[in-house]
């Protein structure tokens, strides 16, 4: 099933058998759904793919730089691909609540929750996962995190080496990306460890930004 409020899974295991089970369920079902084969092979494709990069990077013996980095492309192109397919197919016409079920889906709520501006402020600790990879969890300071209007954390981040300058605030950090987990994996280059890795975060809401969260640092294992 859906993990959290999100309903893709957390895991590269679990999200590889979703997708498996995707194709199973859209090679049977495609045609009732009014969804091209074409767009069944893509998804099958993309979950091979998928599987054979999970594959190598986990083996000890091909478990490389590339082959991570490979891994994390496929899972990204599978993942767009699986988000795609449910937001532009599972809906018209309609899916039957044992349809969302066997896709592993909850059934739709299709009464909207009001929101507004996130005004709560966040911050994250990180624990060592493995080389180069840094888990993350984000910790309410001010507010709660059943708050409607806590949709999302946009999560800033800059890699600063030896001798450095390091950012003063969160206004000077380069990089973000967007998650609606409390826990999830930062993976860093091969050439980022040994550096420091500097984070804030704001909750995000449809465009809405709540306040910044402090800065924090970890060093990249």
């Amino acid at each position: 099933m859906s993990d959290g409020k999100d309903w893709f899974p957390k895991t590269r295991v679990l999200q590889r058998a979703m997708a498996k089970n995707w194709v199973i369920i859209l090679k049977v079902n495609a045609a009732t759904w009014n969804i091209a084969m074409t767009v069944v092979t893509d998804l099958e494709t993309r979950t091979d793919a998928a599987d054979a990069a999970l594959t190598a990077a986990q083996n000890e013996e091909t478990r490389t730089p590339v082959a991570t980095a490979r891994c994390r492309e496929t899972f990204k192109a599978l993942e767009e691909c699986m988000r795609d397919i449910k937001k532009r197919y599972f809906f018209i016409p309609p899916l039957t609540e044992a349809d969302f079920a066997g896709l592993g889906l909850k059934v739709p709520d299709s009464t909207a929750t009001p929101s507004g501006t996130p005004t709560a402020q966040v911050t994250l600790e990180t624990c060592l996962v493995g080389r180069h990879e840094l888990g993350i969890k984000i910790v309410y300071v001010t507010g709660s995190p059943h708050d409607a209007a806590n949709k999302g954390y946009r999560i800033w981040y800059s890699v600063t080496g030896q001798g450095e300058t390091p950012p003063a605030n969160p206004d000077e950090l380069r990089g973000s990306f967007f998650t609606k987990r409390k826990k999830d994996l930062i993976e860093f280059g091969f050439g980022d460890s040994g550096k420091t890795a500097y984070f804030a975060v704001q909750i995000e809401n449809d465009g809405k930004k709540g306040p910044w969260g402090p800065l924090v640092n970890a060093l990249i294992p």
